[in-house]
């Protein structure tokens, strides 16, 4: 529920900082292409510790975690790529590929079939973020099977060394159910990163951070009562901005794949109380697209996107475009959020390789302003991340677009001023080459 980044355009090596004049021509912001060439291996930077989100190494600049990578087939799953940051942007080069064969805990002497990220948090508040991985420990179907969670702690390196098992006492789980659908935020407003698993049916489990190292909670309650059974995992959102994470939960999907939403808010006690009800929808993200108390929902849906604004206010409004998925960030610095469209079909043709963008306003979402992005690369686009990764204050944009399971090209576009974002990468590069970092066919 869910990213520019440049590398140096002479070496690949270091990267080219974004500036003021970003939306300017520059020499330093040539398109730099590493599809098919592969990057030289560099060594994960090591940081001190710091309060940026998804920095696993500590260095102050975000990471990018994939989990989709290119692969020959077979079924074979080459496991979870990172791609590490620097101040100027992401580096390519430093990337690292975590897999159950190194990185997973062992459940009754097996290792794990299936590796795959799941949210990313600082869940022991040591200015490291962790990552939280969903796995298939053995189960012979009697009795209550065992948590499928594991973390992977951050460190000065990165994400290093083997996983531990998330600890979920006895009287926090509700029948003999899978303990899943991770959720990271600080739902109780202390500080500290807590997680909101899914127990069973219509059920919440609250689990308090932060966590020690074995994987257990500081602590944790009995099951929570819940308006619905799926949980968009990830990062929570304080959507009303009171001080306390709140969770979003759907109920079961109808037949064209949406699903109504619902707004668990976050209190002293945790997440608690359903707030807010949202329309059937298949994607839903939260960002300020005008100046609002609180923040503003785009739901998207086979018939369009609903907007809702300042949450739960009655300013609403629609938009045409069908089927797509949505995203949030701001990209030109001014405050406020733009709305991001992949995928899916819109009014002006839109179809599955172009991505669009539209500002936000004074008030409300500019229907008017808008950018379209046109991957160079043909096949599927999908928002890997929105964030700043060079660090000028702008959001930036990564795209994936693939062909199948044996062809992709990553691209980062910075965020920019006037025309939102650029429409070429300043970097390109692609998920075949994590493979040459593990031991897969």
């Amino acid at each position: 529920m869910g990213t520019a980044a440049v590398v140096s355009c002479a070496l690949l090596l270091a990267g080219c900082g974004g500036n003021d004049d970003a939306d300017k021509p520059d020499a330093r912001h040539r398109p730099v292409s590493m599809a098919g060439k592969g990057a030289a291996q560099l060594p994960v930077p090591q940081g001190k510790g710091s309060k940026v989100d998804d920095d696993f190494n500590g260095d102050g600049a975000p990471d990018l975690v994939l989990d989709d990578l290119v692969h020959s087939g077979h079924g074979d799953d080459p496991g979870i790529g990172v791609v590490y940051g620097s101040k100027a942007g992401l580096r390519p080069g430093a990337r690292q590929l975590l897999s159950a064969r190194t990185n997973g805990a062992r459940t009754k002497g097996e290792l794990p079939a299936s590796f795959e990220s799941e949210a990313s948090c600082d869940l022991d508040k040591d200015g490291f973020t962790d990552l939280l991985v969903s796995t298939d420990p053995p189960y012979d179907g009697i009795g209550r099977p065992p948590v499928p969670l594991q973390i992977l702690f951050g460190s000065p390196k990165g994400l290093t060394g083997k996983a531990v098992k998330v600890q979920v006492p006895a009287q926090s789980r509700f029948g003999n159910d899978w303990s899943d659908q991770p959720v990271c935020g600080d739902f109780d407003g202390d500080g500290a990163a807590d997680l909101v698993l899914h127990a069973s049916g219509a059920r919440l489990t609250f689990l308090r951070g932060p966590f020690k190292r074995t994987g257990a909670p500081r602590a944790a309650g009995k099951p929570l009562a819940a308006p619905g059974n799926d949980l968009v995992t990830g990062r929570a959102t304080d959507v009303d901005r009171d001080g306390y994470d709140d969770l979003l939960v759907r109920k079961a999907a109808n037949a064209s794949g949406a699903a109504a939403g619902a707004l668990v808010l976050g209190g002293p006690k945790g997440p608690a109380e359903t707030g807010v009800l949202f329309p059937a929808g298949t994607d839903i993200a939260f960002g300020r697209f005008g100046a609002g108390k609180a923040m503003d929902a785009a739901i998207a849906g086979p018939s369009g996107v609903a907007l809702r604004y300042d949450v739960p206010g009655t300013l609403r409004a629609t938009m045409e475009s069908k089927n797509v998925a949505v995203d949030t960030g701001d990209l030109d610095g001014d405050g406020r959020s733009e709305l991001i469209l992949s995928g899916g079909s819109s009014g002006n043709g839109g179809g599955t390789g172009e991505v669009r963008v539209f500002r936000g306003g004074t008030g409300k979402l500019d229907m008017n302003a808008s950018s379209n992005v046109i991957p160079s690369a043909k096949g599927t686009t999908q928002v890997l991340a929105v964030a700043d990764f060079n660090g000028d204050k702008r959001a930036d944009l990564v795209l994936r677009t693939y062909k199948g399971d044996g062809q992709d090209t990553v691209g980062v576009y910075p965020g920019v001023k006037l025309d939102l974002v650029a429409h070429k990468p300043l970097v390109t590069f692609s998920t075949a080459e994590f493979a040459a970092l593990g031991d897969v066919d």
